[in-house]
């Protein structure tokens, strides 16, 4: 369905996880700037006299969240921080809805304790999987941090969803919820009562435990992240495999996730099976929009774990790990970690207007290095979470196609996760997954390109 441009900006607005700027993004490597397009120059990193994360002058971070505090419900905060979004509440608060990475072994990394003890205190049919052979099977879920106006000011924090594993990346609706992606295929036995792999939907307005359903139209697999595209009909998503693909669900009904719709599977128009990695030659070269259509999947539901295998058979592209994904003016931006020649990182952009894909950056291993987590800043640049060896950093990165660090962690071996922005854009939001912390960071951030 196209949009008058009012109604399409509308969408924007609502779609990055309540943020209420409208997105300039349009191209990276390629286009020239315009009246839209921020010049950006936060100069060098400083070092963090109190060791967690270097930021450029006149920026500061405050911690929000740790691993290990005690939440509102009796339960403690897990671990392992990873995508998240944040919402504007009803009552003029920021919720921050947050995935946690953890497997059914990490129960000194989970929310109920290394005893379980915690599970006496929710209602357990709320628990997607308590376990099979021993109880507390799902260590993953979600946490919501409930923040003052002031977008940095914790007041309480609940787990959201339980049971679940391996909650990795996911993203914003426009109707106001959050959808958690579980990294994982495992089937039940053993210390699992149920399979694994699926997206779920967290209402970020919602107190407590959301009620666990699993939206198996939108396919099982090692899920990473997931978009809503510019009518609310169509859901992106992204896996996390070496040989991946890049999925999308038209849905049945417009915002209806649970009423199911059709599965599909990216292809390149001209060159089916189409090896965008670009590891032993270059297939795929940037600046450049390459017609675009799907084919469709069926048996989503995959006991046999062969979505990828059947994608590939039909002559859907192949991509290197596919992860972050984020929404902007009529784009679906996603990452890929390992692609390119130097396996360290591409960024692709799906054109729904003319239903084209493009390789917006591919790293040579300096400037960019394993690019995960993704998000589109109030000024139009695209925000990207680093996932490398240590060292990692948020970049930046221009619609003219330059890329700027924004911030360091040389503190200790962890990715940077969950990078986002507030409703009104004045705060950024990040994981630094190893170390438990969530931050807010404010600082003299560009102006919204919002007309």
């Amino acid at each position: 369905m196209r949009m008058d441009h009012s109604t399409h900006r509308r969408r924007v607005l609502q779609g990055l996880g309540g943020t209420a700027v409208a997105m300039a993004f349009g191209g990276l490597t390629h286009l020239h700037a315009s009246e839209n397009a921020a010049s950006v120059d936060f100069g060098a990193l400083r070092p963090d006299p109190g060791g967690v994360l270097d930021l450029p002058e006149g920026f500061s971070y405050r911690i929000i969240a740790r691993t290990g505090e005690p939440m509102a419900d009796g339960l403690i905060r897990p671990a392992r921080p990873d995508g998240m979004a944040a919402f504007a509440g009803s009552d003029g608060r920021v919720r921050l809805v947050c995935n946690h990475e953890n497997s059914p072994e990490d129960t000194h990394f989970g929310a109920f304790g290394d005893d379980l003890a915690g599970l006496s205190k929710i209602d357990r049919s709320r628990v997607f999987d308590i376990g099979g052979d021993a109880p507390g099977a799902g260590q993953g879920g979600t946490t919501t941090l409930v923040l003052a106006s002031d977008g940095h000011t914790p007041e309480r924090q609940f787990l959201s969803l339980a049971g679940t594993e391996r909650n990795c990346a996911g993203g914003p609706t426009p109707w106001g919820s959050w959808l958690s992606c579980e990294e994982t295929t495992e089937r039940a036995g053993g210390v699992r009562a149920k399979d694994h792999g699926w997206v779920f939907e967290v209402p970020a307005e919602h107190d407590g435990l959301v009620a666990p359903k699993p939206l198996t139209a939108l396919g099982r697999f090692k899920h990473e992240a997931a978009a809503i595209g510019a009518d609310d009909r169509v859901v992106y998503l992204t896996e996390d495999q070496d040989d991946s693909l890049f999925y999308r669900v038209l849905l049945n009904e417009p915002g209806k996730l649970a009423a199911g719709g059709q599965l599909q599977a990216l292809v390149f128009d001209d060159a089916p099976g189409l090896d965008t990695r670009n590891w032993e030659s270059r297939k795929v070269e940037s600046g450049r929009r390459y017609s675009a259509r799907w084919v469709d999947l069926d048996n989503p539901e995959a006991p046999d774990d062969d979505l990828r295998y059947r994608g590939h058979e039909a002559g859907a592209a192949v991509f290197a790990r596919g992860e972050g994904c984020w929404a902007g003016d009529g784009s679906i931006y996603f990452a890929c970690t390992s692609g390119g020649a130097s396996e360290m990182g591409q960024v692709f952009a799906y054109h729904e207007d003319d239903e084209t894909v493009e390789l917006l950056v591919e790293s040579d291993g300096k400037a960019m290095r394993n690019c995960d987590n993704l998000t589109v800043a109030p000024w139009g640049d695209l925000i990207v979470c680093e996932d490398t060896d240590d060292h990692c950093r948020l970049i930046g990165v221009t619609p003219e196609g330059s890329l700027y660090p924004l911030a360091q962690n040389l503190y200790n071996p962890s990715e940077l996760a969950g990078a986002c922005f507030s409703p009104d854009g004045s705060t950024l939001y990040v994981n630094i997954q190893k170390s438990g912390l969530t931050l807010a960071i404010t600082g003299p951030f560009p102006e919204s390109t919002a007309g």
